[in-house]
């Protein structure tokens, strides 16, 4: 299991600036010298997003564009944010702030509370449950465990929307959100939750951005201070961005636009948090000037495993779909994926475990394989089935490495040894880092060879393996590193939970897996009921699904194997069929498969400088109205109607069904879905506005250039009720 990019873990210091940008490709060195203005970088997966990203600030710090302590970076995990300060530490860029928006935002509030509130600031809780409990018992309202997990998640949610509790049921049916009970029992037990907070003086981890956010608005000379200190901005997995983080975001900056954001619209999987792209595909709206350059390159995975990957994109509808990015693998070939039907999932589980121990017996490194699944549920199968079959494994998501015990008793031995190791009789021998790390954890329990078996004494042993290997590792990027360098190492990973590798097969959930890659990986459960979910009813909620296999697909680099059963217990009805998602990608299975479609390739577009000539219709910041009542549209289908659904149309009915039948044509000679050519909603829109020339159909939202320049002229050709090019006269 590794991060998202490779790169040796200590790398030289790049001698200069310019040296800095050896190495990137051409996409990935316009993000890195683009340091005036905003930029967007639309970053498919495994094309080095982090790297283009910490490159371009180390650039920027190097050639004295950027002062260091004027940078923040913000990203979503302690382990992203861990591994970024590493990355500009090794290119030589020390002294930017590498955080996330909740420990950036603790840290403001921690320091102008006194100042902004008067006294200290009140205790933050980590976990919401007790106070839930106490708000249900008040409440009179019984909850079990699971459904106090489930308020919380709507609490949650509802704060980082900025919902108050009276507006809680309104926003939720709105948001379309399926509460887990009524919506007036939820906003009550929300109301009392928040008053049981004011009365014991405690603070959530929602409140951290909710306070800061207050402060900031509240207070000019206190937003004015916060400015004067950072001013050039990284936003990491922007898709990820919740509107409370948006509007922080948007306060640090000001009126300023020195902000570079990272995301892609595809792997927005976490929308039931209150996460949304629309921040990212409205980014050159809100930023007409903005720079955005587009990363398909992917040195993660395969053509076999990237050809599946956009595959399953092709199919996709909805917005995010529109702006997906079509990869082009820079690896070797491999393997296709393998398909696997079982008749019931322990034979799922059993047939996974037993592909993976003889990999492992071919020589694949256990901790390079992973399986994973769509719910934590599923795991426990596994679990057996990799016992069973003595392959060891670690679950991703459980408890965390650097909280184990035997993690933690050898931290204490290594820093004694660190500080009186003069005195130790154990490290007599001992002639560089690893060997002195060796003789203190053998102390510990760890041994040159494992124990039989797996359970709890190979997960000790494993965990203590880990430790060693590390040390090997930052020996060989330092020669020279002692034992006092090797436990600093240690606390800069436990602050940033970026925890050594652990020998083992990872399982994990799909959630759980974004950012992280290996070399095999098998997703399990692959049907109808668990990927889409059978709760997932909307189409949006059946699209997220499909994004969510599509980063389960992206995290392998060289061989996937795809698998699903027929029922769920042995002798079960065999019920179950393959995911929809799979139609028409895996062998045997019928659909139409999409091709580049509307995809994005790499590239770069500045964002424009001239007259009005030069400033592309999608960018403009009016507002887009009803043309036949004016109302403000907001919605997208409506926005490329230019119209509500309810206000009459003027459509052309026969010039509609001229197109629908033009653009069948079309998706068949091309074998792509129709969709791909237009959408319905653009062919209402062209035959509703019949457009005469080039620069009337071009204002047409869904009508970029690129289909201006592909299918411009027929479309013109049958709005003026002529054939189109090439097409007989006499069919």
């Amino acid at each position: 299991m590794t991060a998202a990019t490779h790169s040796s873990l200590f790398p030289p210091v790049p001698d200069s600036a310019d040296a800095v940008l050896e190495g990137l490709d051409p996409e990935q060195r316009a993000v890195a010298t683009a340091l005036r203005g905003p930029v967007c970088v639309l970053a498919g997966a495994g094309t080095g997003k982090t790297r283009a990203i910490t490159h371009r600030i180390a650039y920027g710090v190097r050639a004295g564009i950027l002062q260091p302590s004027s940078v923040l970076a913000v990203t979503f995990t302690n382990r992203a944010a861990g591994e970024m300060r590493g990355r500009l530490r090794q290119l030589g860029a020390q002294g930017v702030q590498a955080r996330t928006f909740h420990s950036a935002a603790l840290r403001q509030l921690q320091f102008f509370w006194p100042k902004a509130i008067g006294g200290s600031l009140p205790r933050l809780v980590d976990r919401k449950i007790q106070l839930v409990a106490d708000a249900a018992a008040a409440c009179r309202i019984r909850l079990d465990r699971g459904e106090l997990r489930d308020v919380i998640a709507e609490i949650e949610w509802s704060k980082v929307t900025r919902t108050v509790p009276a507006d809680y049921p309104l926003a939720a049916v709105k948001a379309g959100r399926e509460a887990p009970r009524d919506p007036a029992e939820i906003a009550q037990l929300y109301s009392v939750y928040e008053d049981l907070k004011r009365d014991r003086s405690v603070i959530d981890f929602e409140d951290v951005l909710l306070l800061t956010v207050g402060i900031l608005q509240d207070r000019h000379d206190i937003a004015e201070q916060v400015r004067a200190q950072y001013q050039h901005f990284v936003v990491d997995e922007y898709q990820d961005v919740s509107p409370l983080q948006q509007r922080l975001l948007e306060l640090w900056l000001g009126d300023r636009d020195s902000l570079c954001v990272v995301g892609d619209a595809s792997q927005t999987i976490y929308s039931f948090t209150g996460a949304t792209p629309d921040h990212l595909l409205d980014f050159r709206t809100r930023h007409p000037g903005a720079t955005v350059v587009k990363l398909v390159r992917d040195y993660r995975s395969t053509p076999q495993v990237v050809r599946l990957a956009n595959g399953l994109l092709a199919q996709a509808s909805g917005r995010a779909a529109d702006h997906r990015l079509e990869l082009v693998s820079q690896r070797p070939a491999g393997p296709e994926p393998g398909y696997t039907e079982y008749t019931d999932e322990p034979a799922e589980a059993e047939g996974a475990a037993r592909r993976i121990r003889e990999l492992i017996g071919a020589g694949v490194p256990a901790a390079e394989i992973a399986v994973l699944f769509r719910t934590n549920a599923q795991s426990e199968t596994y679990e057996q089935a990799l016992a069973d079959a003595g392959v060891p494994y670690q679950l991703r998501g459980a408890e965390r490495f650097f909280d184990r015990p035997e993690v933690r008793k050898a931290g204490v031995a290594l820093r004694a040894a660190a500080r009186f190791g003069g005195n130790d009789a154990l490290l007599d021998d001992t002639v560089d880092l690893p060997s002195q790390v060796r003789a203190v954890l053998s102390g510990e329990g760890w041994t040159t060879e494992p124990p039989a078996g797996s359970g709890a004494v190979r997960e000790r042993w494993e965990s203590l393996a880990a430790l060693v290997n590390l040390a090997h590792d930052v020996a060989a990027g330092r020669p020279a590193a002692t034992l006092a360098d090797f436990v600093a190492e240690l606390d800069e990973r436990a602050g940033a939970q970026h925890a050594p590798t652990v020998q083992g097969v990872t399982l994990a959930s799909l959630h759980s897996a974004k950012g992280l890659e290996w070399d095999v990986v098998f997703l399990v459960g692959v049907a109808e009921g668990m990927m889409p979910i059978t709760y997932a009813k909307t189409d949006e909620q059946i699209e997220e699904e499909r994004r969510l296999l599509y980063v389960g697909v992206t995290r392998a680099r060289e061989r996937l194997y795809v698998s699903w059963s027929l029922s769920r217990t042995p002798g079960g009805r065999p019920g179950r069929r393959p995911s929809r998602f799979l139609d028409g990608l895996r062998p045997g299975s019928t659909g139409t498969v999409g091709r580049a479609g509307n995809a994005g390739g790499g590239g770069v577009e500045r964002g424009f400088t001239g007259g009005p000539a030069a400033v592309p219709r999608r960018t403009q910041r009016t507002p887009a109205r009803c043309r036949v009542c004016g109302r403000t549209l907001t919605d997208a289908g409506e926005m490329k109607l230019m119209r509500c659904d309810g206000c009459p149309s003027d459509m052309d009915e026969g010039l509609y069904e001229r197109l629908r039948e033009w653009r069948a044509d079309q998706a068949r000679l091309s074998g792509q879905p129709a969709f791909c050519v237009f959408t319905d909603r653009t062919l209402m829109a062209i035959a509703e506005s019949a457009p005469d020339d080039d620069r009337e159909l071009a204002r047409i939202p869904g009508v970029g250039m690129r289909k201006l320049n592909r299918y411009g002229a027929d479309v013109l050709a049958i709005c003026a009720g002529r054939h189109p090019e090439g097409e007989e006269k006499g069919d």
